[in-house]
């Protein structure tokens, strides 16, 4: 029986970046419009080849700052998954390495190498599916979404790895910053669960999962009114 072995893979670093929109209320992620074949003027994730004396970790860092200008620490990232399909691009071999990060801000985009433009997509819920959104522009994440090579089906691992653990290990609050108020953390929440914030009990929310949580102050209101207050991460 003859077996092809595959030698040398192309291995591309492909980044999930999450941050939140302020005025929305909503988690988004980044897109870039592809500048080169194949799939040009596609939206697609962040990505890097991988370079011959660098690690994994360490292009995912890269990627950020060559994408965005944004220097973050490592711990801002997390691996997500492994993908192989042999179909997953056209020509040669590629497998992707998927990470996540989180950022507390929204840097001014700058497209960087291969890209035309990068925006923000706004995460939400429609008919049953997850569409991420862009002024007028919606993308649907399902197979009959538009997006290059693989990428609906790494954004969904990503929000389905989100969801399964909001209850115990929500890193996904880490784009609302250092602290945050427990209306942000059930807007976060409400995003990935597909409802409304109004149908998250404030009181509830707070009893189950108090002990993710710590509280830490109160925040500055530039009216008069009690102030929510603050909290982080456990």
């Amino acid at each position: 029986m003859d077996i092809e072995i595959i030698a040398r893979p192309l291995v591309t670093i492909t980044n999930v970046i999450w941050s939140f929109n302020t005025e929305l209320h909503r988690p988004q992620l980044l897109l870039i419009k592809r500048a080169d074949e194949p799939l040009k003027g596609h939206w697609a994730l962040p990505e890097t080849l991988l370079r011959s004396k660098e690690s994994a970790d360490a292009a995912c860092i890269r990627l950020i700052d060559d994408k965005i200008g944004l220097q973050v620490p490592m711990n801002s990232t997390e691996q997500l998954a492994t993908f192989t399909d042999p179909k997953r691009v056209t020509g040669t071999r590629a497998l992707a390495l998927a990470y996540m990060t989180y950022l507390p801000s929204t840097p001014k985009l700058h497209p960087g190498y291969g890209a035309t433009d990068a925006q923000w997509f706004v995460l939400d819920k429609d008919q049953g599916n997850y569409v991420i959104t862009h002024d007028q522009q919606e993308i649907i994440l399902s197979p009959a979404g538009h997006l290059a090579f693989d990428h609906i089906q790494i954004i969904t691992t990503a929000i389905n790895r989100i969801k399964n653990k909001l209850d115990y290990q929500p890193q996904i609050l880490r784009i609302l910053g250092n602290t945050f108020t427990l209306r942000q953390a059930r807007e976060v929440f409400a995003a990935f669960l597909g409802t409304t914030i109004d149908k998250i009990d404030n009181s509830n929310f707070k009893k189950t999962h108090n002990h993710l949580f710590k509280e830490v102050g109160a925040a500055t209101l530039n009216h008069s009114g009690r102030p929510p207050k603050l909290y982080q991460l456990n």
